[in-house]
């Protein structure tokens, strides 16, 4: 066994409402003695396709020792389920960037179930999270870098949004998104947009945004994710944007073990904010 994201059932928050279990394609989760459980670690992909189903965010993300998963086991219990649940696993697989593992899939299929139209599954509308519900179109990526941004009329005047690309969670963006080619990476804590007033102008205008919050989230996790997305992509620049509080600079620590672990001399800035709004750096 080797270390890898899954998800872990915190139980003391679980009431059993089961509303995880069709939103979990893979077949990983069952109600057992009224909680719900994770039943194989080979079903697992540690995407998360089920956290944001959980009213009671009894459902996270770990990084623990696990049995790999299987993408073809997967799809032999999926095949099961009906055309609904393959396509909802489908798209879940392609909206993370998870080329590898939708290959994995589509292969499977092509070889046990030749009558299924895979690419009419995979490419045949944008609402595949549907039917079963396998999927989560939350954290479908875009790329909005060659998108119009439409202008936003305030009360005090007209501001352009700045953000190019979604999802924007550390954990939740895919590790290869286009948008990370040639890119300025910003790296914000969650609080800072909040806060700080100018921050599509000053801090985000041309560049990738990711957000987390050092204080409440797992900042190991964070560095290791980052700096897999800085190893594996042509990353140009990356800024951080922190409160001033003590518990926030947690972030800086994650981007520059990240940038470390990565290899690779990259530009790192920060931007301090204070918690009344004014860029203190």
């Amino acid at each position: 066994m080797a270390k890898r994201k899954i998800i872990k059932i915190v139980l003391d928050k679980c009431t059993g409402c089961g509303l995880c279990i069709p939103n979990c394609p893979e077949g990983a989760l069952q109600i057992i003695d009224g909680k719900a459980r994770l039943i194989s670690d080979l079903f697992c992909d540690g995407l998360g396709a089920c956290l944001g189903h959980c009213p009671e965010g009894a459902i996270v993300i770990e990084e623990r020792e696990a049995e790999k998963y299987d993408e073809k086991k997967v799809m032999a219990n999926i095949v099961k389920q009906g055309k609904n649940t393959i396509k909802a696993h489908l798209i879940h697989l392609r909206d993370h960037g998870e080329k590898e593992l939708l290959g994995l899939a589509i292969e499977y299929l092509n070889e046990n179930n030749p009558e299924i139209n895979v690419p009419e599954l995979v490419h045949g509308g944008e609402d595949g999270h549907s039917g079963h519900g396998g999927g989560c179109p939350g954290s479908k990526m875009r790329d909005m870098r060659k998108e119009e941004n439409k202008e936003t009329k305030t009360e005090v005047g007209e501001l352009t949004p700045e953000i190019q690309n979604w999802p924007v969670q550390i954990m939740l963006v895919p590790v290869h998104a286009p948008y990370f080619n040639g890119a300025d990476l910003l790296i914000a804590a969650d609080c800072v947009p909040f806060a700080y007033p100018k921050f599509h102008q000053d801090l985000l205008k041309g560049k990738i945004l990711l957000i987390g919050c050092p204080k409440l989230d797992d900042n190991g996790l964070y560095a290791e994710k980052l700096g897999q997305i800085i190893k594996d992509n042509d990353i140009k620049s990356v800024t951080v944007a922190h409160m001033e509080v003590p518990c926030c600079f947690g972030i800086l620590q994650s981007v520059e073990a990240a940038i470390e672990a990565s290899g690779k001399n990259i530009a790192m800035k920060e931007a301090t904010i204070g918690i009344k709004g004014n860029r203190i750096d």
